[in-house]
């Protein structure tokens, strides 16, 4: 896989772009948002770009309706705006009517968990993971770069259904090439072996890849899945993966404890009747007001590779004894 560093955003648009000349039905509405990408896309199909601007409630109203007319719809907007402001509207116009009629409308929210360092809670989105999981009808998704944000997002144009596509607000390399399962499983093996496995999604993927390259580096094993799609994912193949570990770790960037991937993993591993362990690490419930590195942030978070390094280089020595965890 190619490890260039890229931002998921400007290669999700230029998908699109792409998407659009062959699809005269596809429209996208921004919520006033800009780049040199975007600009590109905006002066090539001016009749069917709309910049409903900073009013997500109406873009999910705007885009419900050019939906219910058979269109292709994207709605891009800042992640906690559109998922948070707009949440009723997506409940009524989007999630109920989908039990109705068939509607093809991709949520595209832009800076997922800290991705924008330095702008504070109102623009850090560590809720949506728990609020859009709790909608029927609505899948979402959380890329950890940005050639499986591109893949997504012709998977969803290509369905008739309603999603949300959570993309990271900074450059991240591409991850590598996974070692087990295909691309509509939802998640991709990226490490296999020992007695612990961290089930990461979105940005932690990465921080669990380098903790467990620093395994081995050290001569332990550790298992790394990159879990990007947390409602329609192959919840039989994601079992049989844990299966053969005695603890299973979830990395999330949002609130732990709140019905995120943690509570995903405990469901999986109950309704599977797993033997493993399930330790939750994410954001404990709380806003965070100061500002820094993303690293700075997740370790005040207690989320940080230090903090996340004492726990799995202990875990991985660990075979099959969860009370000594």
């Amino acid at each position: 896989m190619n490890a260039i560093v890229r931002p998921m955003r400007d290669a999700v648009l230029e998908t699109l772009i792409d998407r659009m000349a062959t699809d005269a039905d596809f429209f996208f509405l921004s919520g006033d948002f800009g780049s040199p990408v975007l600009d590109r896309l905006r002066a090539q199909y001016p009749d069917r770009f709309i910049n409903i601007g900073i009013a997500e409630q109406n873009l999910i109203n705007v885009a419900a309706g050019l939906a219910l007319e058979g269109c292709k719809v994207v709605a891009y907007a800042i992640a906690p705006f559109l998922t948070l402001r707009a949440f009723e509207q997506i409940r009524i116009n989007l999630s109920l009517m989908a039990e109705f009629r068939p509607m093809t409308v991709v949520l595209i929210g832009v800076g997922a968990g800290f991705s924008y360092t330095l702008a504070g809670p109102t623009h850090q989105c560590l809720e949506d993971l728990t609020v859009m999981r709790a909608l029927p009808n609505l899948d979402v998704h959380c890329p950890a770069d940005w050639p499986t944000a591109q893949t997504l997002t012709i998977q969803c144009l290509d369905r008739s259904c309603i999603s949300y596509l959570r993309l990271d607000a900074a450059a991240l390399p591409a991850l590598p090439d996974p070692i087990g399962i295909g691309p509509n499983s939802g998640f991709r093996i990226l490490r296999a072996g020992g007695p612990l496995i961290l089930l990461a999604t979105g940005y932690m993927s990465h921080v669990a890849l380098r903790l467990a390259n620093r395994l081995v580096a050290e001569g332990k094993a550790c298992g790394v899945i990159d879990l990007y799609t947390l409602s329609r994912f192959d919840a039989s193949a994601l079992a049989g993966a844990l299966a053969r570990y005695a603890t299973v770790m979830s990395l999330e960037e949002g609130f732990v404890a709140c019905g995120g991937l943690d509570a995903l993993t405990l469901n999986l591993v109950n309704d599977y009747r797993l033997r493993c362990r399930v330790i939750a690490r994410g954001i404990p419930a709380g806003y965070r007001f100061g500002q820094g590195s993303r690293e700075r942030l997740l370790a005040e978070a207690g989320l940080g590779e230090v903090t996340l390094w004492q726990h799995v280089s202990r875990l991985a020595t660990l075979e099959n004894a969860p009370d000594e965890i």
